[in-house]
């Protein structure tokens, strides 16, 4: 459960897609499709597993053309195909382990995001939500302070999957 202060520093984005809703979800359950859009633009990313039940791991790898690498994972909570699905995201090590934003020492650890999935007007509405789960006030402030670059990256994100849904259509 959240906490007043979390909730306050939930982080909110919505893409509507010319798509059916259950090819927007099986882009977020399928590796193969997952390549096609995951991750900042720029990046290549690498699956290094995924496991897409509650309690399974998608543990990715994203390099830059300048050699950067980073990881990131999500371990999912709960899935309602093809509807929602809820899991806690970090950045992690090549291993898989947790560890700290690579650029920000004050971000928290881990953000537990709900992913929904409704059609309105034959379109697909997708809403992602992001609460922060650092107890620490530092934390809370830097996930707020963030959200206008959150909004950038996601939104860039969802732009690489719009185009790959329009190519496999």
């Amino acid at each position: 459960m959240a906490t007043k202060e979390q909730a306050s520093s939930e982080f909110v984005i919505t893409q509507t897609f010319e798509a059916p809703r259950e090819l927007v979800f099986q882009s977020w359950r399928e590796p193969e499709r997952l390549l096609q859009w995951w991750g900042p633009v720029g990046f290549e990313l690498s699956v290094l597993a995924l496991e897409f039940k509650p309690g399974g791991m998608f543990h990715y790898g994203m390099r830059a053309d300048n050699g950067y690498e980073m990881w990131g994972k999500f371990v999912y909570q709960a899935i309602a195909a093809p509807e929602k699905v809820v899991f806690v995201s970090s950045f992690a090590d090549q291993e898989g382990n947790v560890v700290r934003h690579p650029v920000s020492a004050t971000w928290p650890l881990t953000s537990l995001n709900t992913m929904t999935l409704s059609v309105e007007d034959g379109k697909t509405m997708m809403t992602l939500r992001s609460v922060p789960q650092g107890d620490s006030e530092l934390e809370q402030a830097t996930f707020k302070e963030g959200h206008e670059s959150m909004k950038q990256g996601f939104g860039a994100t969802f732009a690489q999957l719009a185009a790959y849904l329009a190519r496999v259509q």
